[in-house]
């Protein structure tokens, strides 16, 4: 077994044991090394619970919503990850991404739209892409929450651009 599928096998095993700490492991590339520094580095290991939760704040949320930061992009990376829960009736404000969104359903049921199109919905193992600047929203049912995890990258610091909330006539609609 080659050493990096070793140190994936040992991450596996750490992470189903439950350790809560962040960790940082030293990483070697996978080739030999090059004249370049690309594949060297930390490998960064972010624990379940290593982060509080927080409440969706009202601004941009209507209903209860809970968010649970899983990274903060790391240089050169733009990328930032959340676990959102929605619990029934809840939905985010309108809004945009500059360098779009993609939506992972975790469980549950939601329902996303972008502006002008058909309220959609969306279910645990369905993948939603979200292109740069459409004005969208997502949230759960009426009657059943909702949780995904939220990929996102920044373009110069912003990784999103909130509107208004979503009226309770577009949302039954």
């Amino acid at each position: 077994m080659t050493r990096l599928a070793m140190l994936g096998v040992t991450m596996s095993l750490l992470l189903a044991a439950g350790a809560h700490a962040n960790t940082t492991v030293t990483a070697q590339a996978a080739s030999p090394p090059a004249a370049t520094a690309q594949g060297q580095g930390e490998l960064r290991i972010s624990r379940a619970g290593a982060q509080p939760s927080a409440r969706g704040s009202a601004d941009y949320f209507t209903g209860s919503v809970r968010v649970d930061m899983l990274f903060q992009p790391t240089a050169p990376s733009r990328m930032s990850g959340g676990n959102v829960t929605f619990e029934p009736g809840a939905r985010s404000a309108w809004h945009t991404h500059p360098l779009g969104q993609v939506l992972v359903v975790t469980a549950g049921m939601g329902w996303v739209q972008r502006e002008s199109g058909p309220v959609e919905e969306m279910r645990s193992g369905d993948v939603i892409w979200i292109p740069p600047g459409l004005r969208h929203w997502h949230g759960a049912t009426a009657t059943t929450g909702v949780t995904h995890i939220a990929l996102i990258e920044a373009l110069d610091g912003e990784a999103v651009n909130w509107l208004e909330q979503v009226s309770d006539e577009q949302y039954r609609r």
